[in-house]
């Protein structure tokens, strides 16, 4: 299969799980590395579903996910990467705002990817060199400098010793923008930027499966995404953070930061 193909593929399993998390009622949540760190079994059934769908489609894959200890290598001639549901917490509390994010890559280089959001029935989608759709539609990241622009950020909860640094760079951004958002997922953080729904985001500690997906549709949106620092962006099962933007807000950033392009 072709990457086109296989992307069609991924967005039929995500459809498939999106009914699933509909469906979903009396949401139980398990601890993992602390209070903010949880689980649902519907995380499990989710990427159960997900990797079941997509071996059939794909056999050879190997797969990296969140949930259930399937991390195979990175750097496979196939492989998957799977964010069951990326916004955990806000799909316990009954916020719904939460996505499944799926990346496909070969030897370390994401060609593919989808982020679905079953509550406004939003599916975003990216093939390397085809450019970003939103339910078919192409999308471009926006034109407005950062000063004209919402900033999305994330505060790595997970990392409380993050938090100061983290609270300091969104009021800087939040002196420099017309507003900043914590909506609580990472992945649609990342869409908005492609669609144009903010200028910029960041997060200062995400795993492979957060970003995968969302950076390659930054990306084929015209868009930049950078560590923090200014660095590139890894692919690595390491975490790091990251910074997603339009290129005019991107300068921005590096500008205000005192960051290395």
């Amino acid at each position: 299969m072709n990457p086109n193909e296989i992307c069609q593929t991924i967005r039929a399993a995500e459809r498939k799980a999106a009914a699933l998390i509909l469906e979903a009622h009396d949401v139980l949540a398990e601890r993992k590395s602390g209070a903010r760190d949880v689980v649902t079994e519907y995380d499990r059934r989710v990427q159960e579903l997900l990797t079941r769908e997509l071996r059939a489609a794909v056999p050879e894959a190997h797969f990296f996910c969140e949930e259930l200890n399937e991390q195979e290598r990175l750097d496979a001639e196939a492989l998957f990467i799977i964010d069951p549901i990326d916004g955990t917490m806000n799909f316990v509390r009954g916020f719904q705002h939460s996505c499944i994010s799926v990346a496909y890559a070969e030897r370390g280089r994401v060609l593919a990817g989808a982020i679905c959001n079953p509550y406004l029935g939003e599916m975003f989608h990216a093939v390397r060199g085809g450019g970003a759709f939103l339910n078919g539609r192409p999308i471009r990241v926006s034109d407005e400098p950062l000063s004209g622009s919402v900033v999305c950020f994330g505060s790595a909860p997970y990392r409380p010793d993050l938090s100061a640094r983290s609270f300091s760079l969104a009021r800087l951004l939040f002196d420099n923008s017309l507003d900043v958002r914590r909506e609580g997922a990472a992945a649609l953080d990342l869409c908005s930027v492609a669609a144009g729904r903010a200028g910029l985001y960041f997060e200062l500690d995400l795993s492979l499966w957060d970003y995968a997906a969302g950076a390659l549709l930054v990306e084929e949106a015209g868009g930049v995404c950078r560590t923090a620092e200014g660095g590139a962006l890894p692919f690595s099962a390491a975490k790091c953070s990251i910074v997603a933007a339009s290129k005019g807000a991107l300068e921005s950033y590096l500008r205000l930061t005192g960051a290395e392009a």
